[in-house]
């Protein structure tokens, strides 16, 4: 707890059993009340081993995609009492001893979401990043700053912070199961007039650190592109764009009660999210 507000860890996660042990045990235990792992229906031991760490775990019957994965991470962490989300991946490429200071910049009242940029500071080329990633990362963002009208160093980090009211207000079910989630729900949290903060951020970059492959990134790129114009259309009135309803219908509330997760459950339990929920 910090300041009075509940902190909750989320990792969504796929295949993360190589890495997940070396995430969890950098987590600041001293302020985190909660951490929370969906599986994506992993071929590995990361649900055997999250049981094993204590993690509260989720698994999904089948692969439902990042986007699906981070919808189901959020959905719990609101289920079971958390005032502050952060989402980190267990692959051990961000930091985890940067919680404090990501859940700090939220609970002081000043953003409603961080983002941990690996361009600000000593730069994610020194961690490893692939040059292609790199160029791909500067012009996107270059023309996303330009189209949404602000400044921000990356949007295309996987870690990052949220406050409750973000959350519960975003339509998030309307996104994408796909990567391009992770754009359209700061793209959201700026329709909304959220205050997004950053913070500097170390990377690695290594084997067992999950990252997409060139033909996956190219129809990220896309995605964001088109995020970004939809954006920009629908603040000149030339089109409405589903993701930017301000729907209840479209709100992680009905998937939170249909995860009936609830704060004071063991440390032990996991939890089976089969097709019969929503998606």
């Amino acid at each position: 707890m910090l300041d009075r507000k509940r902190i909750a860890v989320v990792m969504p996660a796929y295949n993360a059993a190589e890495t997940l042990r070396r995430t969890f045990a950098e987590i600041p235990r001293g302020i985190v009340d909660d951490i929370i792992l969906t599986d994506d229906a992993s071929a590995d031991s990361t649900v055997a081993l999250a049981a094993e760490l204590g993690i509260h775990t989720i698994r999904h019957d089948r692969n439902r995609g990042y986007g699906g994965n981070q919808k189901t991470c959020y959905a719990a962490a609101l289920a079971r009492g958390a005032d502050i989300v952060v989402m980190l991946h267990p692959d051990y490429q961000y930091t985890p001893r940067l919680i404090t200071a990501m859940a700090a910049m939220l609970t002081s009242g000043q953003f409603d979401a961080v983002l941990a940029s690996r361009i600000l500071g000593r730069g994610a080329l020194k961690g490893g990043m692939p040059v292609y990633k790199y160029i791909a990362n500067r012009g996107l963002t270059l023309v996303e700053n330009l189209l949404l009208g602000i400044k921000l160093s990356e949007y295309h980090t996987g870690y990052r912070g949220w406050t409750r009211e973000v959350l519960e207000r975003l339509p998030l079910l309307a996104c994408s199961d796909d990567f391009v989630f992770d754009n359209q729900m700061i793209v959201q949290a700026l329709q909304f007039g959220f205050r997004i903060g950053e913070i500097s951020c170390p990377t690695k970059y290594f084997p067992e650190a999950s990252s997409i492959g060139f033909a996956r990134s190219v129809t990220y790129g896309l995605g964001v592109l088109r995020t970004a114009l939809d954006f920009r259309l629908h603040r000149m009135g030339v089109m409405s764009a589903a993701i930017f309803e301000d729907s209840a219908g479209l709100r992680l509330a009905g998937l939170g009660q249909a995860l009936d997760v609830r704060p004071d459950e063991g440390e032990n339990d996991r939890q089976e999210l089969d097709d019969h929920e929503p998606p």
